[in-house]
């Protein structure tokens, strides 16, 4: 009988484990702004590419001119591939000629953390997730005037909401960006 309850336990335990990681992917709104969104490894890869996860966990960097976002033109946001974190906008996303998406800022500075990067020999600054701790990119000087930033982005690490579903997806309150009514964009959905 005492094993019999400790299985039926064990097996509610995976149960809401399961359904929570299915929430936590699927709605936004979930967490707090300041909250740090933390994954165990296990759930990382399974929720992520292998080459998701070699980028935003193992610090990688994926091919250029062969990811998706490169060459992206349409008007959206590009949200942190784990937490759902709005990063960065199509308002301030420019063509670097690097082959990785390139972008003047971030759509709130809180939402990136700017780390030294020692690595290949020389110094970078890292950008990573504020939310989730995922590596994002590098932070380049080269980038257009007036501020000369370039903020060069990980495809691998990001999710396109493109502007005609950012209410449905719970992100209308970046609609401005774009310079859209966010009442008029509900009455229509």
């Amino acid at each position: 009988m005492n094993s019999v309850f400790r299985k039926l336990c064990g097996l509610t335990f995976l149960l809401i484990s399961l359904t929570s990681l299915e929430a936590s992917q699927s709605e936004v709104e979930s967490s707090k702004p300041d909250e740090k969104v933390q994954y165990t490894d296990v759930e990382l890869r399974k929720m992520l590419t292998p080459l998701q996860y070699y980028v935003t966990q193992e610090n990688g960097t994926e091919p250029p001119f062969k990811n998706k976002y490169w060459n992206n033109k349409k008007e959206g946001i590009y949200v942190d591939i784990i937490s759902g974190e709005p990063l960065f906008s199509s308002k301030h996303k420019f063509k670097s000629g690097t082959g990785w998406p390139s972008f003047t800022q971030p759509i709130d500075k809180a939402s990136v953390v700017r780390k030294k990067d020692r690595s290949y020999g020389m110094v970078r600054t890292e950008i990573r997730s504020a939310k989730s701790d995922s590596h994002l990119g590098h932070l380049f000087d080269d980038g257009p005037r007036p501020k000369g930033l370039r903020y060069c982005i990980n495809s691998a690490s990001l999710r396109f909401i493109p502007v005609e579903e950012m209410a449905e997806k719970g992100y209308q309150h970046l609609l401005p960006l774009f310079d859209l009514d966010t009442k008029k964009t509900e009455k229509k959905r």
